[in-house]
């Protein structure tokens, strides 16, 4: 057996090799992130200047002033709160941080859900949530961020590959044009009438979510939002299903 036999050349050693080489940690040089304690009412309040995506004179060059500043363009006009939330993400998909960030990232949403919700898009919502799959402080946290960030990862990689398709996401597929293919690791056919694979993989995760006060907020809102989105594959198949039910003759 060769490397040609596999997606991954290498196998899981290249592939950490991968993965840890996103993962060196940012050279903060003489900035630092706040404290623990930080008046997180204060920084609802305050909004992100334009001033923020530029190094300001005589402050030095460091990968940290530099991802900074790339994230402060997409937080200009936003509360410093919304700003701060990406910058602890940032940092702790790092192999380290400063000390205090994993508890700064949990206090946040702890204690600022509401304006969270309303200040960040979709995006940095997807982001917080899959944060809390390795710095969650409980086993609910942390089970419910690694399952979502399973569930929103390989939903974000078919999507993507779908694109090639030609159809756009709120377009069915034929019945006519199914082809007669095994599926991956001989796992049995879905079957549009009576499977039930789709609400297993979301009820469980929304379920377990409500059990804690943190992390529960952030979850019934993205999961509500997947329910609400037309053009995604649970809402593909729930109209396919619907469409197969409707042709079934009535007894």
């Amino acid at each position: 057996m060769n490397d040609d036999d596999f997606t991954y050349s290498g196998g899981l050693a290249a592939m950490l090799d991968r993965y840890d080489g996103r993962r060196d940690p940012f050279d903060f040089g003489p900035e630092t992130l706040p404290s623990l304690d930080v008046d997180l009412e204060a920084l609802v309040t305050q909004i992100v200047p334009e001033c923020a995506t530029r190094i300001a004179t005589g402050a030095t060059n460091t990968s940290w002033s530099r991802k900074r500043i790339q994230i402060a363009e997409e937080f200009v006009g936003n509360s410093e709160l919304a700003f701060l939330n990406a910058q602890l993400i940032s940092n702790l998909r790092k192999r380290s941080s400063p000390q205090q960030v994993p508890a700064l990232f949990r206090r946040l949403w702890a204690e600022q859900s509401d304006h969270l919700l309303a200040a960040l898009d979709l995006r940095w919502l997807v982001s917080s949530v899959q944060t809390f799959a390795d710095h969650g402080n409980t086993p609910v946290q942390r089970e419910v961020g690694q399952a979502l960030r399973m569930l929103f990862g390989m939903m974000k990689l078919y999507e993507f590959e779908r694109l090639f398709s030609g159809r756009t996401p709120g377009t069915q597929f034929l019945f006519r044009r199914k082809v007669d293919a095994s599926l991956p690791l001989e796992m049995n056919s879905y079957s549009l009438e009576t499977g039930g694979l789709d609400i297993n993989l979301i009820a469980p995760i929304w379920t377990r979510a409500l059990m804690d006060n943190t992390i529960a907020p952030l979850t019934d809102h993205l999961l509500t939002e997947l329910n609400r989105d037309p053009g995604g594959i649970f809402r593909r198949l729930k109209i396919m299903r619907d469409r197969r039910m409707a042709k079934r003759p009535r007894t």
